[in-house]
């Protein structure tokens, strides 16, 4: 049962990754966008003021004054993903129609990370010439123009060419993009070493389009070019050759008879690897510099493996491109913010103090003390600056609120913002509302569970489909231990039905109902339960036996799992039942509650009490008020707790409104620190605009995140109306209250809200209340 050592695979076969990911691109709908209208389009009034006759007037205001259309079109923030499919990943000259699901890829990430729109735009354009005419015709539409997977030396020509015809920013963030990251890592580096970087020796393993634009940078920084070293195919650069050079390579030239890599490292105070696995050889480390930074950032497999390089030297400072080590090197750490920060002032061009002013902006936020909430997002302690931690995480939600901001200053300062940001302040709160409005709220979750020490999540109903798939899920992610009650010969026909790779004893245990050797302690144990509740000796072996909650809830409850979850089969109530005689109630709790979340276009919100109490006292609204503020702090938001009824602040005075008038004035005694109001409409909590005209002087400073609704009909109505309407995903529903982690779902949920579920339930497990 001990599953310590399960689920340390490095991700899926290629095979059965292929093959999800063939799936993920075709179904439900072919591709990862879509076009959405921004406006209303429900009567002759609004088709007259979107298009004929009304759309003339934004037409003329443009042609008269044409930085107008970033006041009344979509240009402001919408960017080109631009490529011609010559440099694609790992995958090299593809053709621009095979390079179109990274480019929609990319257009993910910009609208995800950043909520900036995207067209993405393959060009069958294999010269210089064709390419740069073709992307310059399409400045009228664009804010931006993002180049992408463009071969070398091609890409340098390109984007030189279309920085000096277009007046919009041209970046090409497979040069710059990586360059930003290696720079701020590089900085932070040499600080820990006591080095400097004019004095620093840099050895290059790679002159690509992302090495030279690395180089490029760090001699902005302040390194020497005589104390570069930069080797290819070919060997090392020098002063002479003339096999595979170009103008923008021969800059790092070396006077030098020296010709590997081998006889270069010596003393060499960082390695910079963007090349190909294997290259950097153990024995060579021993002799670089001391606290030498590595940089090893060809993927899937980089030019070391960092327990390789950590083994060769103790003292080394390890980069790489993959997200299972510390110190990732992705691109997505910068590439949505800046593009954030230049849109949002009318950046002209994407120049060297953005870049630099995005440099400092990612290696100060390392360096800098985390707030509780970041904290909470990192698993319970905050991330600490050292040699494991050079660069944030690529999910930190402070990104965008350090690099938005410092690139549109820097736009600003270096004279080409066209729309300066005249209050910094203001800008700043709305880039935070957007943080908690981009779909990626679980992220800190999953980031948290992966550093767990309670890991051990039993699963009910172990032979379900949707539970194996999120126990492969949970296993790729390693962010949960899993462990499934079911048949062994049935779940083993079923992963092979559904072409899934993990295995019993390998990556998950199994708890077989018909066959295992704890059974007489489980019955006993169960029988201490609920043998004064009219269950006989006889009864308790049948329930133990062929009740799959109940082995959930009992191994939970005598330490051979940490977690449960159950409930994607039968009622909940009878769910509930079960935990409530096993598991039980945290002390001094009234009773349990569900809370559950929604994430949709609009962010998070919370529900309570969704599938519990039918009619809550005021005393149970309260409480369930203050455990659900509670538990949305493990998500590293701030609660804000609208009490919701038909009556606004006293408008009616019903039973139900009376209700939560006393409820509010409970939470703030027990809980006066949290942002909570009410009672009011569930139009008031989320409008703030309408809150202040009815209520001015409301506690609540921004719209609610928490909505507690004055009985059970309310909650479970609302939350389908709103899952349904907004097509939001729905986590959940999240148990309160039980005295160890356990949390009952619903029938109709899927395998990612199975995984989700699972991660949260790890992270209650390991920081309990």
């Amino acid at each position: 049962m001990d599953a310590t050592d399960k689920g340390k695979q490095a991700g899926p076969a290629k095979g059965d990754l292929d093959e999800q990911a063939l799936f993920y691109h075709r179904y439900p709908r072919p591709g990862k966008l879509e076009i959405q209208a921004t406006k209303p389009l429900g009567n002759q009034r609004d088709l007259a003021l979107a298009y004929s006759p009304g759309v003339a007037a934004p037409c003329l205001a443009i042609r008269d004054e044409p930085d107008t259309a970033f006041d009344y079109t979509a240009r402001g923030n919408l960017v080109a993903v631009i490529s011609n499919g010559s440099a694609v990943l790992g995958l090299g000259n593809i053709g621009p129609l095979a390079s179109k699901p990274v480019m929609e890829g990319k257009a993910v990430l910009f609208k995800k990370f950043a909520g900036i729109d995207v067209f993405d735009i393959e060009i069958d354009a294999p010269r210089v010439s064709d390419m740069v005419s073709t992307v310059a015709a399409l400045e009228p539409t664009f804010g931006g123009i993002n180049l992408e997977d463009i071969k070398a030396p091609e890409c340098f020509e390109v984007e030189a060419q279309l920085r000096a015809k277009l007046n919009i920013p041209v970046f090409h963030d497979d040069q710059h993009g990586t360059a930003i990251i290696v720079a701020a890592a590089v900085v932070n580096a040499l600080e820990l070493a006591g080095k400097k970087i004019e004095d620093a020796k840099i050895v290059a393993s790679g002159a690509g389009a992302a090495a030279l634009a690395c180089l490029n940078l760090l001699v902005e920084l302040g390194a020497r070019r005589e104390n570069i070293w930069v080797h290819d195919l070919e060997g090392l650069v020098y002063v002479g050759r003339e096999v595979l050079m170009d103008r923008w390579k021969s800059i790092y030239a070396q006077e030098s008879d020296k010709r590997a890599l081998n006889e270069t490292i010596d003393d060499a105070d960082v390695f910079l690897g963007l090349s190909a696995a294997g290259v950097l050889k153990p024995e060579l480390l021993a002799r670089m510099a001391e606290k030498p930074l590595i940089m090893a950032l060809a993927n899937p497999n980089p030019e070391i493996m960092p327990d390789v390089a950590r083994e060769a030297r103790p003292d080394a400072m390890i980069c790489t491109g993959r997200s299972d080590f510390p110190n990732q090197v992705n691109n997505v750490l910068c590439f949505p913010y800046i593009f954030r920060g230049a849109l949002d002032c009318g950046a002209t061009t994407i120049n060297e103090e953005m870049k630099m002013a995005a440099v400092r902006a990612i290696a100060a936020l390392a360096r800098e003390e985390a707030s509780e909430a970041a904290a909470r997002a990192y698993g319970g302690e905050a991330p600490v600056f050292g040699p494991t931690y050079l660069i944030p995480s690529p999910f930190d939600p402070r990104l965008i609120l350090r690099i938005a901001p410092a690139v549109a200053k820097a736009a600003e300062e270096s004279g080409v913002a066209r729309r300066p940001i005249t209050d910094h302040d203001t800008y700043l709160d709305q880039l935070n509302r957007f943080v908690f409005r981009s779909g990626f709220i679980m992220k800190p979750i999953f980031a948290t569970a992966k550093l767990a020490s309670k890991r051990r999540v039993i699963f009910a109903e172990g032979e379900d489909e949707r539970v194996l798939r999120a126990a492969q899920a949970l296993v790729e992610e390693n962010a949960a231990e899993p462990i499934l009650i079911g048949r062994p010969q049935i779940i083993e026909t079923r992963l092979k039905r559904f072409g899934l790779r993990i295995r019993q004893d390998t990556d998950f245990d199994v708890i077989n109902p018909e066959d295992d050797p704890r059974f007489r302690d489980y019955v006993d144990e169960y029988f201490s339960f609920v043998g004064r509740q009219g269950v006989t000796p006889e009864g308790a072996r049948t329930i133990v036996r062929t009740n799959t909650t109940v082995i959930g809830a009992l191994a939970v409850k005598r330490g051979d799992a940490d977690a449960l979850i159950c409930g994607i089969e039968g009622r909940y109530d009878r769910h509930l039942r079960d935990v409530r005689q096993i598991i039980g109630k945290k002390p001094g709790v009234l009773d349990f509650s569900a809370l559950s979340l929604l994430i949709s276009q609009r962010g998070a919100t919370f529900f309570t009490d969704t599938y519990v109490t039918y009619d809550p006292t005021a005393e149970e609204v309260a409480e369930v008020t203050i455990m659900a503020a509670n538990e949305i702090r493990r998500f590293g938001m701030t609660p804000r707790a609208a009490l919701l009824s038909h009556s606004n602040f006293g408008s009616r005075d019903s039973v139900t409104a009376r209700k939560m008038r006393t409820a509010l004035g409970i939470v703030r005694e027990l809980a006066p620190d949290l942002e909570v109001d009410g009672e009011m409409h569930g139009d008031s909590a989320i409008a703030e605009s309408l809150r202040k005209r009815v209520m001015p002087n409301s506690t609540l400073t921004e719209e609610a995140n928490l909505l507690v609704f004055p009985n059970l009909d309310a909650a479970n109505i609302a939350l389908g109306l709103a899952k349904t309407m907004l097509d939001g995903l729905h986590v959940g529903p999240i148990l309160l209250g039980a005295a160890m982690p356990a949390h009952i779902l619903s029938p109709s949920v899927t395998s990612r809200g199975i995984a989700n579920m699972a991660a949260l339930a790890v992270v209650e497990a390991s920081q309990p209340d």
